[in-house]
């Protein structure tokens, strides 16, 4: 695979190249500023986080090794800073231990336009709404997730589910 497309914005970057680090910001800052937006629900939150999230990345960009997409590099920092965001708030991520009733993933949800189910997103519970964006949205699996907030992998997969019987409640009623 190759990782380096980046690599001479990269290594101007590392420079202190700011032509280079705008580039970088440009490309990337709509769709971090997107997944931001998911995990906290809230614009404002989302653009310190945006903001906080560049300025890391570039102050450690001489860290990144190229072990993987320089997109999927930054992805992990704005995702680690809505966790921390949301622990900072202290809101509470309602994590279960017991498994609701099963859920046929057969179903569609095709009826529903697209703007609905994003709103109902929104209006999902805190918790619900980051395992529901870090799976479904951002393609992590339920491993990953459990490592990134700390919840074993059966928790991951209850709150999914959870979250998606949620969602298909709020889209039924609206």
């Amino acid at each position: 695979m190759n990782f380096n497309i980046h690599a001479p914005l990269i290594e101007e970057c590392r420079r202190g190249n700011r032509k280079a680090q705008f580039s970088l910001y440009e490309q990337y800052s709509k769709a971090m500023y997107n997944l931001a937006c998911r995990m906290l629900n809230n614009r404002e939150d989302a653009e310190d986080i945006l903001q906080e999230s560049f300025v890391e990345c570039f102050r450690n960009i001489q860290t990144f090794r190229f072990e993987s997409t320089f997109g999927a590099w930054l992805k992990k920092i704005v995702i680690n800073k809505c966790l921390n965001h949301i622990k900072r708030k202290k809101i509470d991520l309602t994590l279960y231990d017991t498994l609701p009733p099963v859920i046929d993933e057969e179903e569609e949800v095709s009826e529903f336009e697209t703007g609905k189910i994003f709103k109902g997103i929104e209006m999902l519970p805190d918790g619900y709404r980051v395992i529901l964006t870090l799976y479904l949205l951002e393609g992590y699996d339920h491993t990953e997730i459990s490592q990134i907030l700390g919840i074993s992998e059966s928790t991951s997969k209850s709150q999914y589910s959870r979250a998606k019987e949620k969602l298909r409640t709020i889209l039924t009623k609206s």
